[in-house]
């Protein structure tokens, strides 16, 4: 079973994020869930969303404490809360940022796991005209991880949006897979 926690704020889409994860998994043939965790619900609170990928049913319902993937929508968390809680051995982290790891803080991360970052945030305002970035992460992930494939993420995101939203968001997800091979 592989599985993702992603960190965010209300009003960033990370509860889209892990519904457009699962529903990728879901057209490979895959068994997924997605649930979200809210502490304060109002926008701007730190929000937690999990998704879980399997070739086989997932029985599980308790919030992913040992992810194999961490996707971070905010980087203003990471000094703020433990978002690497739990993180497996070898796991990969994809941070919502310009920034490099090493300009974060984050250099000795780098040895540890597979780090890259992606400055979703700028692709959405690109393609979307918003800022959220969750459409863009996913794309960035796909690259990332091969849990998914970019055709599957641009799928679940034409499922999820329609018209010029999915245009866009396919299109930023796309800039962002491109982005995170080429890193």
């Amino acid at each position: 079973m592989y599985q993702i926690r992603i960190h965010g704020r209300g009003g960033q889409g990370v509860v889209t994020a892990a519904e457009m994860l699962s529903i990728a998994a879901f057209r490979e043939g895959k068994h997924a869930q997605a649930f979200p965790s809210f502490g304060s619900e109002r926008t701007g609170a730190p929000v937690v969303a999990y998704c879980r990928i399997d070739d086989k049913e997932i029985r599980l319902r308790e919030p992913v404490m040992q992810p194999d993937a961490l996707l971070i929508q905010d980087p203003t968390l990471l000094h703020q809360v433990d978002v690497f809680a739990g993180l497996a051995p070898g796991g990969t982290i994809l941070i919502n940022t310009t920034r490099s790891f090493e300009e974060l803080g984050l250099q000795e991360l780098v040895h540890r796991f597979r780090t890259c970052t992606v400055p979703a945030t700028d692709l959405a305002l690109k393609h979307v005209g918003r800022p959220v970035p969750n459409a863009a992460l996913l794309g960035g992930f796909s690259a990332l991880s091969r849990q998914i494939s970019l055709a599957s993420v641009a799928a679940a995101i034409g499922e999820k949006f329609s018209g010029k939203v999915a245009a866009g968001n396919v299109a930023a997800a796309r800039e962002a897979f491109l982005h995170v091979e080429a890193n």
